[in-house]
């Protein structure tokens, strides 16, 4: 097997083939870069993650508590949850991912980030159904505090709202799920949304249909391969602090 090539990890899951790999770009000057796909899809490459970043310092950014309580929905490459745990303020993290390899990647080493995430104290990684999670309006994210809620819940795992790993995850993004998700959240809680692209106003008007408040953010981000410039979508809305 070529150093500039090694395929770390294949697995077969529910939702199809589950791969893991590392590339050397010598165009690049010889990083290495990792990446996720999924059948035919790519999920993550930790070449490109300046939205997932943002969706963290962008939506933690709007609260003012002393401690926070936070969930990231999808685990990826751990870029999301890093970079909520460099906001010192949050006292406890929960990681809901669904497909279990990729939990096992950053508890093994296999990815650059997993060591700080599987060290740090606040953190848990959770195999569960985010959607399935989010449903359940009588139980938390939280599996050992049943009753808790959250200061901000931080999703990325489907490209778009429109364009969803899996058919069934379509629900969450209704008016009914959307509601759903923010009676897990405390009074002024945060709800965050990365998405491939440039934000869509009729999603963030669906949002505000929801919550007290909604926004999104165009995140511009430098594309080496292709010389140029990438963007990624935050969507942010927040519940009234009188709910």
């Amino acid at each position: 097997m070529s150093l500039n090539y090694e395929e770390i990890d294949f697995r077969s899951t529910p939702l199809g083939d589950l791969m893991l790999r590392r590339r050397r770009l010598l165009q690049l000057g010889g990083i290495d870069i990792y990446e996720v796909k999924l059948g035919e899809d790519f999920l993550m490459s930790s070449l490109f993650h300046e939205a997932e970043s943002q969706l963290s310092r962008l939506g933690l950014g709007l609260l003012e508590q002393e401690e926070l309580d936070v969930v990231v929905g999808g685990l990826g490459l751990g870029y999301t949850a890093v970079c909520a745990l460099e906001d010192m303020r949050v006292k406890s993290l929960v990681v809901v991912e669904y497909l279990e390899p990729v939990i096992e990647w950053h508890q093994r080493g296999l990815v650059p980030l997993g060591k700080r995430l599987t060290t740090d104290s606040r953190c848990r990684l959770i195999h569960a159904d985010f959607f399935a999670l989010s449903s359940e309006v009588t139980k938390s994210f939280d599996p050992d505090q049943p009753e808790k809620k959250h200061d901000a819940i931080l999703l990325d795992i489907d490209h778009t709202p429109t364009r969803v790993l899996h058919q069934t995850n379509t629900r969450f993004y209704t008016k009914e799920g959307l509601e759903e998700l923010a009676r897990h959240l405390k009074p002024g809680g945060v709800f965050g949304l990365w998405a491939d692209g440039p934000p869509e106003a009729s999603f963030t008007n669906h949002l505000a249909k929801v919550f007290a408040t909604a926004t999104s953010h165009t995140i511009l981000f430098d594309n080496p391969i292709t010389g140029g410039s990438s963007e990624g979508s935050v969507y942010l809305a927040q519940t009234s602090v009188c709910d």
